[in-house]
């Protein structure tokens, strides 16, 4: 939690919107259960397994149940720190904005901040709840904010008119949270080819083409535009950064990855991009699988190192299982299947030996991996994992 002036400024706002900040979900789930009833509970699961499987329609309707006064200050505590994570990253960005666009605003809790402190900025916050930004409307006239105001509006099916010299999105142009993004061109790789109607698809699906193409149209020359969604998922990096570089849009630096807790749960959120659509320096546009902090394999450390009977010679579940499973050049395959799922996916599974030290390897073209390696006296567990991955894929 930042102890600055500005991360100051930002608790004492999140607490006049009556949120609080917890580290328990036990105690979390105690007071939620003190403040809602039983049947706001069951409402408020109802619609966010709907919002979750369901259209804009149902997404739409979690947001206004969401935005009931009594319900939003408990339902949002639990992004407490996402608030702080995002608002403190953001503010860092907008000093020289004279006309700033938060889309998505939802009630304005971040809009509202932003707002007062750049009384000078003129600010506009959409979203498309009726009742989220009827509860922006209020408040911003209960802080007195003449610089701010709310429209309701759904870029999806009606265009937006203005002109801005700073656009903000977070959790706002791509969420379809379900969608797996675009595989890898195979099993071997994390690399995406370049598939015009295969990008264009995955835009259209998830409504990005059109909200972004809105908020590009909006934003002025030389503009900036700041970003983040829940995209960490190289499937999903990707094609969203291409949708972003296919308008115009620049990296103004490289982009940071954002990290929070949702109570006690650690949320790896973002990347977080500040974008420009001008000429002028630019960072690079990464690809590459995040670092991870799986190790590379090396046999003699891995078994000089090997104390506990129970533990695996050597796991990982990061990308860099692919490189450690490329190091062993000497493997000798035992049993091996290739198959495509009926989502697209393409997924390897290998079962093998090094010497004495037997492995299970597990690829997919959606950028998972896994290599676990046992010693001969317990090959015949890698062999019944082998099994049950196999019958998982049937």
């Amino acid at each position: 939690m930042t102890n600055n002036p500005l991360g100051q400024s930002l608790r004492e706002h999140l607490a006049w919107w009556g949120l609080r900040h917890f580290t328990s979900d036990r105690e979390y789930f105690l007071w939620q259960r003190q403040q809602l009833s039983v049947e706001e509970l069951n409402q408020l699961n109802i619609h966010a397994e709907r919002r979750r499987t369901g259209d804009s329609v149902d997404e739409r309707a979690f947001y206004d149940l969401a935005a009931r006064p009594k319900i939003f200050p408990v339902l949002y505590s639990q992004r407490y720190e996402y608030y702080e994570a995002i608002g403190l990253q953001a503010m860092s960005h907008l000093g020289k904005a004279q006309d700033m666009l938060d889309f998505g605003c939802g009630l304005g809790i971040l809009t509202t901040w932003y707002a007062l402190r750049f009384p000078d900025a003129n600010v506009v916050g959409v979203d498309r709840s009726p009742a989220s930004i009827a509860i922006a409307q209020q408040k911003a006239k209960d802080l007195g904010l003449r610089n701010l105001r709310f429209i309701c509006l759904d870029l999806q099916e009606e265009p937006f008119s203005g002109s801005f010299d700073l656009v903000l999105a977070t959790h706002a142009l791509l969420q379809a949270e379900q969608d797996p993004g675009i595989p890898s061109e195979s099993w071997r790789t994390f690399d995406r080819g370049h598939d015009p109607s295969q990008q264009m698809v995955f835009e259209q699906r998830t409504g990005l083409a059109r909200r972004l193409d809105h908020l590009c149209q909006v934003l002025r020359p030389y503009g900036r535009m700041i970003v983040c969604e829940k995209t960490r998922q190289l499937s999903r990096r990707v094609p969203f950064q291409r949708a972003l570089a296919g308008r115009g849009l620049q990296l103004v630096q490289p982009a940071d990855p954002i990290h929070y807790r949702s109570i006690e749960e650690v949320v790896e959120d973002g990347p977080f991009y500040v974008l420009s659509n001008g000429t002028q320096t630019t960072a690079a546009w990464d690809e590459l699988p995040e670092l991870d902090d799986g190790t590379l394999f090396n046999l003699n450390t891995m078994l000089a190192n090997s104390i506990d009977s129970n533990a695996p010679l050597y796991e990982n579940h990061g990308p860099s299982a692919q490189v450690a499973w490329e190091e062993l050049s000497e493997r000798t395959v035992t049993q091996e299947l290739t198959r495509e799922e009926l989502d697209g996916r393409q997924v390897h599974v290998e079962l093998g030996f090094v010497d004495d030290t037997h492995y299970l390897y597990c690829a997919n073209t959606f950028d998972q991996r896994q290599l676990v390696m046992m010693e001969e006296a317990r090959a015949a567990l890698l062999e019944a994992y082998y099994l049950e991955v196999i019958r998982g894929l049937t």
